[in-house]
């Protein structure tokens, strides 16, 4: 049974549960490679630097608290970009957060070798600071393609690019450790970095980001805007953005900030950022102070450490599709609470290198759960995975230096057992990762108006693709008949029978409520019919 359109609508030509569309086998391969390269490029660039803070240390004569400043003056980098940084993406595109982290990033890591090279720490402390720009706002559209990648593959894959960032930072650890066994100063190492840097990434922009789907242009408006709505249906300006919409982006860019899931995810992260960002900075120069050692075996040391990461990266995959994520980052939680507490109270280095490889395999997911759950609902993965990211570049970056104190009455070894603290809290809560179910989630627009029609597209911009309702079934208990048939798909894993059934369920409901408008409309009809008549009788 067809029915007439409402005023300012037009029918549906869209086919039956179309499918939001994706990008095709090819281009979607070339980015996933693209952005692997990408990941493993920011673990060359980050762990390079890492490797050869005791060269910066002993040229400028730094001591542990000096050096802790410096590291802190990163951390302000960081921090007046964290917030920006999920704006800039969401208003502006992912291509123009890579670009800019681009250009903070050559410009810093060519500063931080030449303040060593000349004797002047203020030069060392602008480069410091414009790499922490850089890795606060290029983490963002990184994680942000990532799952959006993951999504249009259909199945687990952030471990993945975790795992090339961990590769590409083994790569840069060993970087350093032969340039420090071989003398090259840190200007020329950290210059060669930054000419690689800016060649690699302007080689991959063209291809790494993917089109934006229906389901991700929608995240760029509120779930309720008033202005959107107003936006006629039929006419050249149809489809047209409402007149508020660029200036909304940055509202719902930060719409996230206030989901109390999302920023206890967001403590997650942070935990595990803390213990993975003070390895980085401190794990080498602890085995050099603690231990007595060269510094190329305290850069081996971090390679072993980020090495037990990828590792771990790479199997995560189906450790989280056996085991679930909470199941998986409690465990992560513990070893990696256990390796740290070996590693701070070991007599020898032997027995050290037990610790460090066990707090790089729990240290390893943590992450990469972490943004898998930020984006389980992709209408509001962008915003949620700004959020997290910017926990996580917050964490890596501004926790660590405040260790120096710490470590200069205690010893950098010892003062890393105090990041014990967060791997606790990590622990207690790994529940907030669980896959977000629909009842969790915060309420959306309904599918279908009131007023709608059944063949009638819905004029709710916010509407997600599995909710749009294109030739329902005008007889609702068939409608409520065939969705109880696709019941036994909810014990199936995979997200897209997740979304598959949600798209059933909304289906039919919107088909509950057309046959309700439709039997509300005729009794009208009736009821005016009868009035009239009546009426013209008397």
């Amino acid at each position: 049974m067809s029915h007439p359109a409402p005023a300012g609508q037009t029918p549906s030509t869209a086919p039956p549960s179309s499918p939001p569309r994706t990008p095709d086998a090819r281009r979607l391969a070339r980015a996933r490679w693209l952005l692997m390269g990408l990941f493993a490029l920011t673990g060359i660039t980050f762990s390079s630097w890492l490797a050869r803070i005791p060269a910066v240390r002993d040229a400028l004569d730094l001591s542990t608290a000096e050096l802790g400043g410096m590291l802190l003056v990163g951390s302000l980098g960081a921090l007046v970009t964290v917030t920006a940084a999920g704006v800039v993406v969401q208003r502006f595109g992912s291509r123009v957060g890579i670009v800019a982290s681009t250009a903070a990033l050559s410009v810093g890591y060519v500063l931080m070798g030449v303040g060593p090279a000349v004797g002047s720490v203020p030069v060392l402390a602008v480069g410091i600071f414009l790499n922490g720009v850089a890795v606060a706002l290029g983490n963002v559209p990184l994680n942000v393609e990532s799952g959006r990648v993951e999504r249009a593959m259909g199945r687990t894959v952030i471990p993945q690019f975790h795992a090339a960032f961990s590769i590409g930072a083994v790569t840069g650890s060993g970087l350093g450790a032969v340039a420090a066994a071989l003398g090259v100063p840190v200007v020329v190492q950290f210059s060669a970095v930054a000419a690689l840097a800016v060649v690699w990434r302007l080689a991959s922009l063209r291809g790494v980001v993917l089109d934006a789907t229906p389901d991700d242009r929608r995240t760029s408006r509120p779930a309720r805007d008033d202005a959107a709505l107003a936006v006629p249906a039929t006419g050249p300006a149809a489809g047209a953005p409402a007149p508020a919409g660029r200036r909304r982006r940055i509202a719902t860019a930060l719409d996230s900030w206030r989901e109390p899931r999302t920023l206890l995810i967001g403590v997650v992260i942070m935990a595990a950022a803390l213990s993975e960002g003070s390895a980085n900075d401190w794990l080498s120069l602890a085995v050099v102070d603690g231990f007595g050692r060269s510094e190329a075996v305290g850069g081996a040391m971090l390679g072993v450490f980020v090495g037990a990461m990828t590792v771990v990266r790479l199997l995560g995959t189906r450790l989280i599709d056996s085991f679930g994520r909470v199941a998986v980052l409690r465990v992560s939680g513990v070893v990696s609470l256990g390796g740290l507490l070996l590693f701070g109270l070991a007599p020898t280095l032997e027995l050290a290198v037990v610790g460090i490889v066990g707090w790089g395999f729990g240290a390893a997911l943590a992450v990469p759960v972490g943004i898998a759950a930020a984006s389980d609902d992709p209408l509001r993965s962008a915003g949620r995975v700004a959020v997290v990211s910017s926990f996580a570049s917050v964490a890596s970056l501004a926790a660590p230096p405040l260790l120096g104190i710490a470590a200069e009455s205690m010893g950098a070894r010892h003062a890393l057992l105090l990041i014990g603290v967060a791997m606790v809290a990590s622990v207690l809560l790994a529940a907030r990762v669980a896959p977000e179910t629909d009842a969790a989630r915060p309420s959306e627009p309904a599918a279908v108006p009131a007023s709608a029609a059944p063949t009638g597209e819905p004029v709710t911009p916010g509407t997600p693709a599995h909710g749009r309702v294109a030739d329902a079934d005008p007889d609702p208990l068939a409608a409520l008949a065939a969705h109880r048939a696709e019941q036994p798909a909810l014990a199936r894993p995979h997200a897209a029978r997740r979304h598959l059934v949600r798209a059933h369920a909304a289906r039919a409901g919107a088909a509950v409520r057309a046959g309700a408008t439709t039997l509300r409309v005729r009794a009208t009809a009736r009821a005016r019919a009868t009035t009239s008549r009546n009426g013209h009788d008397r």
